[in-house]
């Protein structure tokens, strides 16, 4: 493996580990946290501080993971990232692990920043508005939790046949 491959590599698992942590983070600690900290009245500090930043570092690492993911694709020996997209050849369980993480990378810009944005204030709507936001931005975000978990058994079933 190449020296740029090896670095893409890294930089794939390191965003990852961002990504999928933060997303782990949304879902088993804050999401809770938050309501404890609602019912005494402290909750605006994580809303306001807190959360708006988690989610910069989640969305951007979403990204960074799928395009470092797509360019060793492409770049890998017996690899194809039309391949593994069209889930052929040996890039068909790796493929597997790729539309997952595709999907998760749709859910975070498209379903759960959005409706997030409305949640914490960022974009001003009544409560009825921010509620259904919220329902949203949870069900994508409990599904990517879902999604993560045949995600990353693909991702390694896929890397175990790779060439040396």
């Amino acid at each position: 493996m190449s020296f740029q491959l090896f670095i893409d590599r890294w930089l794939h698992i390191l965003a990852g580990i961002t990504w999928i942590g933060l997303l782990y983070y949304f879902n088993f600690v804050q999401a809770q946290g938050l309501a404890a900290a609602r019912a005494d009245n402290t909750a605006s500090g994580i809303t306001k501080h807190i959360a708006p930043r988690a989610l910069a570092w989640f969305r951007w690492a979403a990204v960074v993971t799928w395009l470092s993911g797509a360019y060793f694709l492409t770049q890998f020996p017996g690899y194809s990232l039309l391949d593994a997209f069209t889930l052929h050849g040996a890039s068909a369980l790796i493929g597997v692990g790729a539309w997952l993480g595709t999907i998760m990378l749709f859910n975070v810009w498209v379903l759960i920043w959005p409706n997030q944005k409305k949640v914490l204030g960022i974009v001003k709507v009544d409560d009825a508005q921010k509620a259904r936001a919220a329902r949203i931005a949870f069900l994508a975000s409990r599904t990517n939790v879902m999604l993560s978990i045949p995600m990353v058994f693909f991702m390694m079933a896929g890397a175990v046949g790779l060439p040396h």
